[in-house]
């Protein structure tokens, strides 16, 4: 029987949600970045709406900005509205 060592091993699962979340970081850092280069994505092109999607909703987005906008979605955005780009504040 092969012998193990002391160090802390690292379950599959774990791995893969620290991934998942690195990568949601870098996918909104990437939409951001884009946004100041560029203009704002229309609303109909996010597939906004203005009624949440689950418990998903605007002001839960880490692109929202209080009190009715987003940092990449043109217009007035509802703070209980829900786009395609949604994702969650950490």
């Amino acid at each position: 029987m092969p012998s193990r060592n002391n160090c802390e091993r690292i379950s599959r699962r774990r791995l893969l949600s620290a991934t998942a979340l690195a990568l949601s970081a870098a996918a909104t850092a990437t939409v951001a970045s884009r946004a100041t280069a560029q203009e704002k994505m229309s609303q109909a092109d996010a597939k906004y709406q203005g009624t949440p999607k689950g418990d998903q909703r605007c002001d839960g987005c880490m692109l929202f900005q209080a009190p009715s906008a987003c940092k990449v979605v043109d217009g007035a955005i509802s703070p209980s509205g829900w786009c395609q780009l949604f994702v969650k504040k950490a």
